[in-house]
């Protein structure tokens, strides 16, 4: 404790005859009994962010207050009390952007966002909703039948909201992404996290358009909001631009919006909020956030500046989010919110198996790698996987690798095949084939057509049994597939594992999605006031100056 006290007083003294520090007219006025001088009490009034904290210098010792006032004296003189900072108090509420909040009711500039396959849950988004955290359900991959039923579910639980539903852009599949939207639209849904887009569909202008009307007050009124999540300046400008007057037109010559809307749909923008997605799990251009942040924020000021919207288009971010620092540093760049992603997979409520929650708890910053992706496979797009624990990686690329030597399954090597139906498939490729064969006929029986007539594309389709299916095994747990398990995983899941090492939350079934919520708002605040004490010359001992998750009081998280 004797240390403690003094590496205080130390700074204390190194502030004394600094006026920018230390302002002689500026007095505190409370109880002596308020203020804390154990590391404990200490430690408590600085979590304490609902509440301004006052650093006081009492017969030689330093200590920490929330109680009390400031006044201003003219007489110079410091009496027994020394007050030598001081800051505010900073509700998790303020750290972003307050219209965020507002706009989708919700209590932080926090959110998760989909992760496809169902990962991201209804019991997810419920979960994280009735605490009023926005959440988006990982809609993507999945059957209409089973978003339908998500949406019911969901609607159910969450009749005010908030809860987001996600729009996965299907190139290869618009019927898909079509029967997506006019779900959306027939039960009202509000919300849709647009991702993976590369440009801008009749689809997703569909249903921007479709929601717009005017008020009483003959302003623009948008039932239908979006979030676009994008990691590229040229997608990026097409959501912060207003619909292609194509698109538009198109729509009102096929009856399925009014020349209205059309009208209205050109003077605002595609999207109200748009993520800007970093380093990530799945699909990722692999891009740093501190660049790729103020490159995107500059775009929509430039843009901002030519269309003079009413509402700014809100910028947040995601890809690396996993800490209270990583989230503060985001806050301090500018973000309007934050979103995570990868590490939710590992929480309670994930729709995910509990082997692969088991994998995801353990892995470190370094255990991911890129791998060939399912949905885009013959164009070489690839995701970010989990790497640790998983053959699936290395597999998916000796696929791929396969796919650009060859023109044909019949034009692999016999041994090639072989190992192919062996290791990988664990059955022959004819019975492959004919388990392709019977899904596409239910679902995209066109493919058929054209697959016999291409022996590449046939090729394709069975290389994509095993990558389609590969992410499936791990989210339902399959038996003996455990080495073939696709996990969609960043590099924030090794930061955060990092993070709760040696607290409650490192155990895995421990970890609740509305716990990370709270723990790294909580923190990113808890940080941005220990900054703010530093700035000011106060020297912390590591121990106090760090943020770990305890169960937080409800003095302190509410």
């Amino acid at each position: 404790m004797n240390g403690y006290k003094a590496i205080l007083k130390k700074s204390a003294n190194s502030l004394k005859t600094s006026q920018f520090f230390h302002n002689q007219n500026q007095v505190w006025q409370g109880s002596l009994d308020s203020i804390s001088f154990d590391e404990e009490g200490i430690k408590l009034k600085l979590l304490n962010i609902n509440k301004p904290c006052y650093i006081i210098r009492f017969e030689g010792q330093i200590g920490v207050t929330n109680e009390g006032y400031l006044y201003h004296s003219n007489n110079g003189k410091i009496g027994q009390v020394e007050m030598l900072m001081a800051v505010p108090p900073l509700p998790i509420q303020q750290l972003g952007d307050p219209t965020f909040l507002d706009f989708h009711g919700v209590k932080y500039a926090y959110a998760t966002g989909a992760m496809a396959h169902g990962i991201a849950s209804e019991e997810l988004v419920i979960t994280l909703g009735k605490q009023r955290i926005l959440s988006s359900f990982g809609a993507g991959g999945l059957s209409l039948s089973r978003v339908e039923a998500a949406i019911k579910r969901i609607q159910e639980a969450l009749p005010q909201g908030p809860y987001v539903f996600n729009l996965l852009h299907s190139p290869n599949e618009p019927r898909i992404e079509r029967g997506a939207v006019d779900l959306y639209l027939k039960y009202d849904v509000r919300t849709l996290e647009a991702s993976a887009f590369m440009d801008l569909t009749d689809n997703i202008v569909y249903y921007r358009a479709a929601g717009l009307s005017l008020n009483p007050a003959n302003q623009i009124e948008i039932k239908n909001k979006i979030i676009a999540k994008i990691s590229r300046r040229e997608v990026a400008t097409k959501f912060l631009q207003p619909a292609p007057t194509k698109i538009l037109r198109q729509l009102v010559e096929q009856g399925l919006i009014s020349q209205l809307q059309a009208s209205l749909a050109e003077e605002i923008p595609m999207a109200d909020d748009i993520t800007v997605e970093a380093d990530s799990g799945g699909h990722t251009d692999n891009r740093p956030l501190v660049c790729l942040l103020p490159s995107i924020l500059e775009l929509r000021d430039e843009i901002q500046r030519k269309y003079c919207y009413a509402k700014p288009v809100r910028i947040g971010v995601a890809g690396g989010i996993a800490t209270p620092q990583s989230a503060l540093a985001a806050f301090m760049m500018g973000a309007a919110y934050i979103m995570t992603g990868s590490i939710n997979q590992s929480c309670i409520e994930a729709g995910t198996s509990e082997y692969t929650k088991q994998l995801l708890a353990q892995a470190e910053m370094a255990d991911v790698m890129m791998a060939p992706a399912a949905d885009m496979f013959e164009m070489g797009v690839k995701l970010q996987v989990l790497k640790r624990g998983t053959l699936f990686g290395l597999r998916a690329q000796k696929l791929f690798d396969l796919y650009k030597t060859y023109d044909s399954i019949e034009d692999i090597p016999l041994e090639e095949r072989e190992k192919l139906e062996k290791q990988i498939f664990k059955k022959s490729l004819e019975t492959v084939w004919e388990d392709t064969t019977a899904y596409l006929s239910q679902q995209s029986p066109e493919k058929l057509i054209r697959a016999a007539k291409n022996p590449k594309l046939k090729m394709a389709l069975i290389f994509r049994w095993y990558l389609g299916l590969s992410s499936r095994w791990s989210n339902s747990g399959e038996k003996g597939r455990e080495i073939d398990y696709q996990i969609w995983c960043g590099p924030a899941m090794g930061s955060f594992n990092d993070w709760v090492r040696g607290s409650y939350m490192a155990e895995q079934n421990n970890r609740k999605v509305v716990d990370v919520a709270n723990h790294i708002m909580t923190g990113a605040t808890f940080l941005y006031r220990m900054q703010s004490l530093k700035i000011q010359g106060l020297q912390v001992p590591i121990q106090l100056g760090q943020y770990r998750p305890i169960p937080l009081t409800s003095e302190v998280s509410k």
